[in-house]
């Protein structure tokens, strides 16, 4: 999962809500679409933006592509991936320490 993807397809107020549709059951781009005052051109982008992502999957049946979250366990993974990067509360990474450190000696 690259972070800068994940935070890209996140910054969007509509492709946050396509997520939350989808964490409810898989979806058509068209009943998605019918949620949404937008083109298919512009659900398509939002779609393809959290499929390069990894946030999204899609399937096809038939004639229809069925969408839905990639991870059933995206929550944790999205947790896990924010303590790495923003560890309120636990330890600092050395990196981090060691920075810290540079800094306070500067003073």
């Amino acid at each position: 999962m690259n972070i800068d993807r994940v935070f890209e397809a996140l910054a969007s107020t509509p492709r946050r809500q396509i997520l939350a549709y989808l964490s409810q059951a898989s979806m058509t781009a068209g009943e998605i679409a019918d949620r949404f005052d937008m083109t298919k051109p512009a659900l398509s982008k939002h779609l393809k933006i959290l499929e390069h992502a990894g946030l999204v999957i899609f399937e096809k049946k038939g004639q229809f592509v069925h969408y839905s979250i990639a991870d059933d366990n995206l929550t944790a993974k999205l947790h896990n991936l924010l303590a790495t990067f923003c560890p309120v509360g636990g330890k600092l990474k050395k990196e981090s320490k060691a920075k810290a450190q540079e800094v306070k000696i500067k003073k």
